[in-house]
């Protein structure tokens, strides 16, 4: 009863399903794939209300709402202009712990510039279909600013004592050990972690270290774009994009290093080898990579009880290979199978797992919102 009043609560029942394909069997459990809203343009990412209602970004710069199962026409409105170019655009959204006080919405995007572009996050508030309130959270100096269109990462997570914490990628620089991903200096290809409001926590790893960008967490994070804490042990996980191969699922410990160029087990698109290490001391290795690439998107954990049979295990998105892939994680954090599933289905950016016990897909191409359900 409890689960059927949340799942109508979210306006979401299975007689909101534009389509089910026929069950699917998998090694532990027989689910449904259920189409919820068709006709998205790049959508990146996305959150439920406690209203119900579900809000989606687009990534050429539009803020979705699905209300009772179905697509509002109209967009929210006075979304920051982004730069929608390449992969740059409005990219993802996450709400405020404490988002029934205080009704912040949190969106990052590609901020346009005369100088190019860089992550920027900001927190709003929605009223009607406007959103108002508009504070600036995150934004890096204009001399981080580029005119490429490749690697802005990002996911946020907040974690339990209502820390922000968030990707940026490294905007695509020169695979060389100088790559700013290894720079302390600068913002790029890190995991950053601050304030709900954008301050920088005294106790952040390099906070007080001359010339460091206070707001980083990690480094050596490529381009990451899931991002997601396993409630059940408070670690933070991370998946990242690799070159041509050498995606990567990691732990996000304060102040490590994950690498990125200097070690990588992918190389350059060219064929051209980035770097002959796969480890090296004093740097984390990945929990497991994907090699070939799998073109990683965002993770989330399961923890509802729909699926008991996949209570714990981690979900990861796979765009150009087109998969949603099931990870089993022991009690130490190590992996201990892999499963494959809904194989060239579509391009998946992201996956949520949300509060009524059920399994939400945020499909890039074609755009749709799929819900999962057990047969």
């Amino acid at each position: 009863m409890k689960g059927l009043l949340v799942c109508c609560l979210l306006g979401l029942g299975s007689g909101y399903a534009i389509g089910a394909e026929p069950p699917i069997a998998s090694q532990k459990l027989v689910f449904k794939s259920e189409i919820i809203v068709e006709g998205l343009k790049n959508p990146w990412g996305m959150v439920a209300l406690p209203d119900g209602r579900l809000l989606v970004t687009e990534r050429e710069g539009r803020l979705r709402v699905i209300e009772n199962g179905k697509l509002l026409a109209d967009p929210v409105a006075n979304v920051p202009e982004v730069w929608a170019k390449g992969q740059g655009g409005l990219l993802d959204i996450e709400l405020h712990p404490k988002y029934a006080e205080n009704g912040w919405i949190y969106l990052s995007f590609s901020d346009p510039k005369p100088e190019g572009s860089m992550t920027k996050i900001i927190r709003a508030r929605l009223k009607g279909m406007e959103l108002v309130d508009q504070e600036v959270v995150f934004q890096a100096p204009i001399e981080e600013y580029s005119t490429g269109g490749n690697h802005f990462g990002n996911r946020m997570e907040f974690d339990k004592d209502g820390f922000l914490f968030f990707s940026i990628g490294d905007r695509g620089d020169k695979t060389t050990p100088e790559n700013n991903a290894q720079k302390l200096t600068n913002h790029k290809g890190k995991i950053h972690r601050i304030h709900d409001d954008g301050r920088i926590p005294s106790d952040n790893p390099f906070a007080n270290q001359p010339g460091a960008a206070g707001s980083i967490w990690s480094l050596g994070n490529r381009n990451a774009q899931g991002l997601r804490f396993d409630k059940s042990t408070g670690l933070l996980w991370e998946s990242e994009h690799g070159p041509k191969g050498g995606d990567e699922l990691n732990i996000i410990r304060k102040g490590a290093n994950y690498g990125w160029p200097v070690v990588t087990f992918g190389i350059n698109y060219s064929g051209k080898q980035i770097t002959d290490k796969t480890e090296a001391a004093n740097m984390e290795s990945p929990v497991l990579h994907w090699t070939p690439s799998i073109a990683v998107g965002g993770i989330d954990f399961y923890h509802g009880d729909k699926f008991p049979a996949w209570k714990g295990n981690l979900f990861a998105t796979a765009l150009a290979h087109q998969k949603l892939v099931r990870v089993e994680i022991d009690s130490s954090g190590r992996e201990v199978s892999q499963e494959l599933l809904l194989e060239k289905t579509g391009r998946i950016r992201d996956v949520r797992c949300l509060e009524d016990g059920f399994i939400y897909l945020v499909y890039d191409d074609p755009g749709k919102i799929v819900r999962l359900t057990p047969e």
